[in-house]
């Protein structure tokens, strides 16, 4: 980075943290359970109303399927977590890559890794949209900038990794157990007015939802059954984030097993309880939710004000037993978008520790394996806020469309990870004497076998119901990803082959003889300095190299180079077409073809500057050469820095040459010879060099 930079980025990051802070205590139940379970229970805040905008497009009579199909999600994400319970026994630093991997081969848990990125990358996107309008019902000034909020929340999640935040778990702690407070608190209090007949309806409960075409005439057997499908694979996004507590038992404290699964139960019950809770509350206030306000109409039929905001439902529940505008109402609906920033938050954790172990693997840049400053995995950081970011844009931050892609790549990594499960269990099961220990291993086997019938029974679903909605979109992105981890594995695969020493190779081989050549654009104290280290190489030949890009200014640096009586031969290379790179590769060529064994050095000097702005007015033609010669066989390039003075203009540095650096001029009988070459010709090689060895 350049220097003029450095305090915005140590303002922006902070100053660097020592190794030793990488370690971090192991966290207790009371912490491990809010701040592991923040990603699972803020799916409470958009699973209910992605249930009731599907079944919206029934009508308003569909919308009292609502409890009926939230108690089926639940059970779902019930069996889902109780077959994590299962698979933390088995694999306690796993996870579902690893766990793949280690079961199914190293392409399943590619697939599985790359379903895992995906999913993260739409938990960010997921959180902060419904982040942002959580804030926009507490905050009306905000209604329409959802989308620019949306984006800041993503920058201040990047942000707040990159410098390392978030190590502290006690606020996060603390923030989750407030929020659950006031949520139960709410759940309890509108039971409490429910069953006392003074609860009050929702806001939304004044307008009626315009059935979808499809469902205009009624609904029959057939249309409850598809609509109901529907709105289930919907709500399937409750399910989102019960893995967190799995893939991180190693942060848990001891006994960190018994801990993990204590966290997955009790995550698994708060959540489905909260959401039965939302889904009864919803039915019983009249809560109407839509994914296109201005489809909404009153109750005689008219439309909707143009001025009409639609929020979510739980929002819309907390307005309904706290009170419109309430302090507790505002206060809930708040917290829900500290714990959606909070789910944000356990995604940038967790996406840069997955790609750094794909990294690891060799599935995706080394690059992702390495620590920034303040010890996160910075690459991986901006990565995910990358791609955040170009989903919440291209879909202007609307969470249920987003949600639309999310939830068929989860249940594709569960689907799979449970298959890892059994045929884990299976293997076990051939090794394990009869009794007791036997029969443990049937039943874990038999969890797992149930949670994948049932999250395959659910990939398929979404993927059926789902498909021309986008979910077909989340699977070409999978197989994407996989072909290009494919190609990266490919080349690191390849690379460490051709590095690979063979039985026939001896490190202490050495090449033939080697050639020293001096790149001239100038005679200047750069290019005095680059031929003095040439010549203190000692190589078997040296000449100088100048490719004549104008007539005139060749002439001139001939001259002067007599007039210095440099003792090197200078080659002058015809460019007629001013190209400085072709030609000198030309000559290298045929120096190369002329003794393939032996070694060529190309020394370049070039100029550091003091000051980062001041690169801006050099060209980088030494730099483009130096790419270009890196590609050629049998060629080495030493890099001449002149390191430029701070101080320019009258007064600057003009010291002359160290005594080392200074070219005695040559002792031959003549001038140095010069030769214009239309293609590069091999120079006369000499023994070791001496003040006049290269004279012609």
């Amino acid at each position: 980075m350049p220097r003029i930079l450095e305090p915005v980025r140590r303002l922006l990051v902070g100053r660097p943290y020592d190794t030793e802070r990488q370690r971090s205590r192991p966290l207790g139940r009371a912490v491990a359970l809010p701040v592991f379970s923040a990603n699972a229970l803020s799916s409470v805040a958009y699973a209910p109303d992605e249930i009731l905008l599907t079944l919206a497009l029934g009508g308003t009579a569909a919308l009292a399927m609502g409890p009926d199909i939230g108690l089926v999600v639940v059970a779902v994400m019930l069996l889902i977590v109780l077959s994590y319970r299962v698979s933390i026994s088995a694999y306690p630093r796993g996870g579902d890559y690893a766990i793949t991997r280690a079961n199914l081969g190293p392409w399943a848990g590619v697939t599985v890794g790359a379903a895992m990125m995906m999913d993260l990358v739409f938990t960010v996107a997921v959180s902060v949209a419904a982040m942002a309008h959580y804030l926009a019902a507490v905050f009306p000034v905000l209604t329409g900038a959802e989308l620019w909020v949306a984006v800041v929340g993503v920058v201040v999640l990047a942000l707040a990794n990159i410098r390392g935040a978030g190590r502290g778990r006690l606020l996060p702690a603390v923030l989750v157990y407030l929020f659950l407070t006031l949520l139960f608190g709410m759940l309890v209090s509108g039971l409490v007015q429910d069953l006392t007949g003074t609860l009050g309806a929702a806001r939304s409960a004044d307008v009626e939802p315009v059935p979808d075409p499809a469902f205009a005439q009624g609904l029959g057997g057939l249309a409850v059954a598809v609509l109901a499908v529907r709105a289930f694979s919907s709500g399937s996004a409750l399910a989102t984030g019960v893995e967190v507590p799995a893939a991180n038992v190693d942060a848990m404290a001891q006994p960190r097993i018994r801990t993990a699964r204590f966290v997955m139960l009790a995550m698994g019950l708060l959540a489905g309880a909260s959401t039965l809770g939302v889904m009864y509350l919803a039915d019983r206030t009249d809560v109407v939710f839509v994914l296109d306000p201005a489809t909404l109409r009153t109750a005689g039929g008219g439309e909707v004000p143009a001025d009409y905001v639609q929020n979510p439902v739980l929002a819309q529940l907390a307005n309904a037993v706290f009170g419109q505008g309430g302090l507790l109402s505002g206060a809930l609906v708040l917290l829900v978008a500290v714990l959606l920033l909070l789910a944000g938050h356990s995604a940038f954790k967790s996406f840069p520790e997955l790609t750094s172990r794909l990294a690891r693997d060799a599935y995706l840049p080394r690059q992702l394996l390495t620590r920034g400053d303040r010890l996160g995995y910075t690459n991986g950081i901006v990565l995910l806020t990358l791609a955040a970011l170009v989903l919440v844009v291209a879909f202007r931050a609307q969470t249920a469309l987003l949600v639309q892609l999310y939830v068929i790549g989860v249940f594709l990594s569960f689907t799979v990870s449970q298959l890892g499960m059994v045929r884990h269990w299976t293997r076990q099961l051939a090794h394990t004497p009869g009794g007791r220990p036997r029969q443990t291993v049937r039943l874990r086997r038999a969890v797992n076998l149930v949670g994948l019938a049932v999250t395959a029974l659910v990939a398929v679903v979404v993927l059926v119901t789902r498909f021309t909605y986008g979910a077909w979109v989340a699977l070409l992105a999978i197989a994407v990803m996989v072909s290009v981890m494919a190609r990266i594995r490919a080349h690191y695969d390849a690379v460490a082959a051709e590095l690979d020493l063979t039985p026939a190779e001896d490190a202490r081989a050495l090449p033939s003889r080697v050639h020293a050549l001096v790149l001239v654009m100038s005679v200047q104290r750069p290019t005095l300095r680059a031929l003095a280290y040439a010549r203190a190489s000692r190589p078997s030949s040296l000449e100088a190299v100048v490719v004549d890009l104008d007539k005139a200014a060749t002439r001139r640096l001939l001259a002067e180079w007599d007039r210095l009586q440099l003792p090197v031969p200078v080659t002058v290379l015809a460019s007629p077409y001013r190209e400085m790179a072709e030609p000198l590769i030309r000559h290298l060529r045929t120096l190369r073809r002329s003794s393939p064994r032996d070694l060529v050095v190309v020394y370049i000097p070039e100029y550091v500057v003091a000051r980062g702005w001041q690169s801006l007015l050099h060209n980088r033609t030494t730099q483009r050469i130096k790419e270009r010669l890196h590609r050629e066989p049998g060629v080495m390039v030493a890099s001449v820095p002149w390191q430029l003075s701070r101080r320019q203009g009258p007064g600057a540095d003009t010291r002359p040459l160290p005594e080392s650096e200074a070219i005695p001029p040559g002792t031959g009988p003549g001038p140095v010879e010069s030769s214009v070459k239309d293609s590069a010709s091999r120079v006369g090689e000499t023994g070791p060099l001496d003040a006049g060895a290269h004279d012609r």
